[in-house]
């Protein structure tokens, strides 16, 4: 018997990872240097394993067709130059680690100690005349160096030390149970002010890491404990700034605001759902909105939907594939924690990424020893993540969009989105209703706290820095999760064991208890009893950790027993931490000792709001403008050159990657048509006893913003609302969500802008009568560092809303494609067209950006989108494709790729209004636009429907491949085909 075995697997086949890895290597420059690369899997197996035992794990490791495996025999390929192994540091979550873990358990029938453990690496070997440092260069971008080893052989140091060594990354913590406390009650404003924006001093004068707390801040909680006599513990002061940080708690938006003393939130978005379910009365469908961790509105009458959307920019900065892995799994907990737990149906992604291409380096600090990811690698491991977190989660990834702009590379965006589906009734109780009673056992379920996400919350309330601290990146562990959330959401839940469940995000226990302790007004915790990955941590890491696939619950103490048998049958782990309570406090003690007693009242709305004042922003006024390369106008080069770029080609590459069929409900797909279009909108069938659906879309123009804030918030608005009914969603039964992601949060002007915005979101939602159910915001992405040669940069986004649209459909056979279907179909253009090319890709293509930036005309587009509807709903429209970025160029070029059928165009039959240049027809991104084709049998009465509209047949689907489109004056503008159309959508990433 062996203390540690180490379990190697290689393929006796052509491995495709492998393969993927030497063409990525070869696309990057090193074609002519690397010939050949293998790889090995490992599984360090710390367990005490016999040999016979270790033989029988390394079969169930083993497909026999296709590898072969050895037990502390190296494995490699018959050549080769260099071995490259990566694996995690200590700490960091191993989710293979842990899935052979219990590949071991269930083949021992008995569980491991907590000190038994399996850790997972790989190692690629490599063939090639490449030095060492060139191989360490190439390692280099497959590992991320805040979580990862790299271990690095030459073929020669292999065979004479027989192979790689055995590593085993354990986490060596000095064990500690006590609290410091922290003296704030007379030191000085400038002390309070380091303490708040670099953290507690350690004994050795560092820092513990940011706390995002103001000097204003910092004071009100001087003053709390100045009435209670005593510092507050680290503890309470680590508690209080996880709960008060603006990713928690939201200040600007709830902050007074020039006029506006209740602040933005309440004034506008609060105020228009409001408004807006007053309006509809009977015919409200909202069930629960603001209040939970989802928003929820009705799907039929015994079923809820349930939808919120996240981001996790500042985590996927650092750890690209563990920031963004958390978010998904995260917003699917934000899922299962709302109401008494809804199950997640549908996920949806955004990215907002630099161009892929932008390799020149920056860094987090002058001395260059804290470089940023490049944009490349960034999006790689966002997608990576995602896919990961949704595929092992068994949750359809049906929608999603990238955005790129090169002032994503100091901070990327990444929107997560999840929807969920839940009774109305459960157990006999109203699912919206939850409640902790005083003496619920606080109990939680799911993962341990580990290091992992210490001051998460706070770091995202901040700019990337030099001091953004590598521990606020988590790692999901999704196979962990599903395993809770079947417990829950199918068992649970239906059995009436708990009152009220949330979920462990930002902040960790110390928010998600402290929250649900507003219930009953209390709550207690016996910090010992705490579950954690390895000992050694300290009192106030546990707190606020923010470890994964963690949900806390409130369970009657006669219902403790009936849970914790059904979670140890269903493998998940279940610990009583304390008591809710009605004391009005929140109390944490370890080894019968006090380390926190702070009142609730202070905890959560001891936050000081300061006003907040914006400078004045010249009022819109469009200026007439002339595109300079108009007499030099290629038209046909112009569509195939816009297609390729970055904004509008295709994802698919991502699309595929992200299983879109799991739970069988998929009907409007990611990639529509035969061509395999990236669709604005997707559709899917919660029930299969029921025709519903629901009706997943978005809308986003960060360029906008360069010109106009209200008109980018408003323009996001009108395409979330517009891609959704293209889809065969309707007005009356249609909600939204609003994500801001803004910058620089405490300059005027920025402020201004963000007033602009969400007075937007307030006067387009109440105009269209679709209320706001959830939202979030991310107010500092910023960065500041240095370039390569030591030159401080400053990169703030472009200020950034995310508008998501969820509507329920009666009939999922009326939903409606984007392709072209028949030859002889007639085309319509829906909507007037004006000369708006104002931050649009057009111009963006030939370095403009403009001042004409696109406005929406609401109660034109209101009528019009009613009338689609009703054409929607007869059946008439044979597809529709909602008019975009690229304008009316692109959309019909969409449509003729995803059927693969050729179009005629005739752009002077168009809708015009106020010009006539051929430029402005095709590029322009005039609002409330919609390209559908309808069978020519439908043709009376679909214009009959349409009467009193702006629209107009503009031409005809072909019998061929041709795409031809003619001016405005009727000369021949462009003549491609199919094929080549096809080749540039789908040419920019197809190296990926």
């Amino acid at each position: 018997m062996e203390s540690i075995q180490r379990i190697e697997v290689i393929s006796i086949i052509d491995d495709t990872r492998a393969k993927t890895k030497l063409r990525s290597l070869q696309l990057s420059g090193w074609k002519d240097r690397i010939t050949d690369i293998h790889v090995v899997d490992v599984y360090t197996v710390d367990a005490n394993l016999t040999n016979t035992q270790a033989t029988a794990v390394a079969e169930r490791l083993t497909n026999p067709v296709t590898q072969q495996s050895s037990i502390n025999v190296p494995l490699s390929p018959t050549t080769f130059d260099w071995a490259v192994e990566i694996g995690f540091l200590p700490g960091v979550t191993d989710n293979i680690g842990t899935s052979v873990r219990e590949l071991i358990e269930d083949f021992l029938k008995q569980p491991l100690t907590d000190q038994q453990r399996v850790y997972s690496s790989q190692v690629t070997f490599l063939s090639g005349n490449v030095t060492v440092e060139e191989v360490r260069m190439i390692a280099s971008g497959w590992a991320n160096a805040l979580i990862q080893r790299i271990h690095i052989k030459s073929r020669e140091d292999f065979e004479r030390d027989h192979g790689m060594d055995r590593i085993v990354p354990t986490v060596r913590l000095s064990s500690t149970t006590t609290t410091d406390t922290v003296q704030i009650l007379d030191t000085t404003d400038e002390e309070l002010q380091r303490i708040g924006k670099s953290g507690i001093a350690n004994a050795d004068g560092s820092r513990r890491g940011p706390l995002a707390l103001s000097l204003v801040s910092m004071k009100a909680i001087q003053a709390y404990f100045k009435t209670l006599g005593r510092n507050p513990s680290d503890v309470e002061l680590e508690s209080i700034a996880q709960t008060w940080s603006e990713h928690c708690k939201h200040t600007i938006f709830a902050s007074p605001f020039d006029e506006y003393p209740e602040g933005l939130y309440k004034s506008f978005i609060q105020k228009a759902t409001n408004e807006i379910r007053k309006q509809k009365g009977a015919n409200d469908f909202c069930v629960s909105v603001f209040t939970d961790n989802s928003g929820v509105i009705a799907f039929d009458d015994e079923w809820l939907i349930t939808d919120k959307a996240e981001t996790h920019n500042s985590p996927s900065a650092l750890d690209p594939f563990g920031g963004a892995i958390t978010g998904i799994v995260g917003v699917n907990r934000d899922t299962i924690g709302c109401g008494l737990g809804a199950k997640p149906i549908m996920n949806s992604y955004g990215y907002c990424f630099a161009p892929p291409d932008d390799t020149a380096p920056l860094y987090r600090d002058k001395e260059q020893s804290q470089a940023l990811l490049s944009p490349k690698t960034i999006l790689e491991g966002v997608i990576s993540g995602v896919r990961v977190g949704g595929n092992c989660s068994g949750i359809p990834t049906t929608h999603g969009f990238v955005s790129f702009d090169h002032r994503y590379k100091g901070k990327p965006l990444v929107f997560v989105r999840t929807v969920g589906l839940m009774p109305r009734m459960s157990a006999g109780r109203p699912t919206t209703e939850k409640k902790a009673l005083p003496g619920d056992l606080i109990v939680i379920v799911g993962g341990r706290v580990g290091k992992d996400g210490i001051h998460g919350a706070t770091f995202s309330s901040e700019a990337l820095s030099a001091g953004s601290p590598a521990t606020a990146v988590q790692i999901g562990d999704p196979i962990t999760q599903k395993k809770l959330s079947d417990a829950i959401v199918k068992e649970a839940r239906d059995m009436g064991l708990y009152h009220s469940i949330t979920d462990n995000g930002a902040g960790g226990l110390s928010c998600s208890i402290a929250e649900m302790a507003k219930e009953s007004n209390g709550c207690r915790v016996d910090m010992e009893n705490i579950p954690l990955k390895y000992p050694g941590l300290s009192p106030w890491e546990i707190w606020i950790s923010e470890s994964q696939e963690r949900m806390t619950l409130a369970i009657a103490s006669e219902h403790w027993e009936a849970f914790s048998s059904l979670m140890k049958r269903r493998g998940v782990e279940a610990t009583v931490v304390g008591e809710f309570t009605d004391s009005g406090r929140c109390i944490v003690e370890l080894n019968n000792k006090q380390v926190m007693d702070i009142d609730l009242e202070f905890l959560h709305h001891g936050v000081p709001l300061s006003p907040l004042q914006t400078v004045s922003l010249p009022a819109y006024t469009p200026t007439p403008e002339v595109d300079p390369l108009i007499s030099s106008h290629d038209w046909t080069e112009s569509l195939l050159t816009m297609l390729k770029r970055l904004n509008i080609s295709s994802t698919q590459f991502i699309v595929e990657q992200y299983d879109h069929e799991v739970q069988g409900g998929s009907v409007v797909k990611p990639l529509q048509g035969r061509g395999k279009v990236v669709g604005d909108a997707s559709v899917n069938r919660p029930l299969m006893h029921s025709t519903k659906g629901v009706v997943m879309a978005h809308g986003i123009y960060p360029s906008y913003g360069d010109i106009s804030a209200y008109h980018m918030a408003a323009a996001a608005i009108d395409t979330a609302v517009r891609n959704a009914l293209c889809a065969g969603a309707t007005l009356d039964h249609l909600s939204l969500m609003d994500n801001f992601c803004w910058c620089s949060s405490t300059d005027p002007m920025r402020l201004a802008q963000l007033k602009d915005a969400v007075k937007a979101c307030y006067d387009v939602a109440v105009a269209y009568g679709t209320p706001y159910i959830s939202g979030k915001d991310s107010m500092f992405n910023d960065y500041k560092g240095f370039d390569a040669n030591g030159n401080a940069v400053a990169i703030s986004i472009p200020p950034t809303l995310l508008i998501s649209s969820l509507g329920v459909m009666s009939d999922v056979s009326r939903a409606v494609t984007l392709d072209a279907k028949i030859p002889g179909d007639l085309v319509y253009i829906l909507g007037e067209t004006r000369k708006e090319l104002g931050g649009s890709e057009y111009y963006a293509m030939n370095g403009l950006v403009g001042t004409t930036v696109p406005v929406v005309d609401i109660q034109k587009n209101l009528t019009l989108y009613h009338a689609l509807e009703n054409a929607m709903k007869l059946g008439l429209i044979a597809s529709a494709q909602s008019v975009h970025q690229g304008g009316i160029g692109v959309a019909l070029a969409k449509t003729a790729i995803g059927g693969q059928r050729g179009l005629h165009i005739r752009l002077g039959e168009l809708p015009l209004l106020h010009h006539t240049d051929d430029y402005s027809a095709l590029w322009s991104e005039t609002q409330g636009r919609v390209v559908v084709t309808i069978n020519p049998s439908n043709k009376d009465a679909f214009e009959n429907l349409m009467n009193g509209n702006a629209f107009a047949p503009i031409g005809i689907v072909a019998e061929n491949e041709e795409f031809t489109v003619d001016g405005v004056c009727g000369q021949r503008l462009i003549e491609t085909t199919i094929e080549e159309l096809t080749q540039s959508y789908k040419s920019t990433f197809k190296d990926y």
